[in-house]
């Protein structure tokens, strides 16, 4: 993958996992029911492939991480 399209993926992975940080810190409502989507789960998702990104990009700017 190519720089821009590194950070676009960067940036969107990064805006899901704020988003579902903010829906899974929100108080349970009892009158809608129950959440139907685990946010925190995703949002820890959402940052293990943001970190794998941020890796992805101080690898394509020169340095090196690996053996």
């Amino acid at each position: 993958m190519d720089l821009p399209l590194t950070l676009a993926l960067t940036a969107a992975t990064l805006a899901f996992a704020v988003g579902c940080g903010w829906m899974g810190a929100r108080p349970p409502n009892p009158a809608r029911g129950p959440r139907l989507l685990p946010y925190r789960f995703m949002m820890l998702l959402g940052a293990a492939i943001l970190l794998v990104f941020l890796v992805h990009l101080v690898n394509l700017m020169g340095v090196t991480t690996g053996r």
